[in-house]
């Protein structure tokens, strides 16, 4: 298997919580390095242009206004499959539907405040990565 690279962000309810630590240990704990990782404020315009796939839903504004709620982390993680590995320790999108053991079981309060994101491909992730990453910030 290739080495490949995923995006992932931890999310204000997560920050608020302190559970950056908890969410990194399972995150390495499922085989993944993290190679870059950074706590940002994003701002209003970061997070409508990284969620404009979602522009026309309903939950747009109320998506974009959690996201510039407090601090999130966002990082580069690498390994074997990372997209698919970690979407698999992320768990479902709905906690209460999450395997036992994944972080969104583990730690999410609900649908919308699910504490991570993780890209869903390899193209999306190199996207996601250059949106918040220069290129000499990742470091293997």
């Amino acid at each position: 298997m290739a080495i490949e690279r995923t995006f992932s962000i931890i999310k204000p309810d997560a920050t608020e919580r302190n559970l950056t630590g908890a969410i990194n240990a399972l995150i390495e704990k499922a085989g993944l390095r993290i190679v870059a990782q950074k706590r940002i404020r994003m701002t209003r315009e970061q997070a409508e242009t990284f969620y404009a796939v979602h522009k026309a839903r309903p939950f747009f504004g109320e998506l974009v206004d959690f996201m510039i709620s407090a601090p999130v982390v966002v990082q580069v993680l690498e390994g074997e499959n990372a997209v698919l590995k970690h979407r698999d320790v992320m768990g479902a999108t709905d906690p209460s539907k999450a395997a036992d053991g994944t972080i969104r079981k583990l730690h999410a309060k609900s649908i919308g405040e699910n504490s991570v994101h993780g890209s869903d491909a390899a193209e999306t992730a190199v996207i996601e990565i250059a949106q918040f990453f220069s290129g000499n910030e990742i470091v293997g």
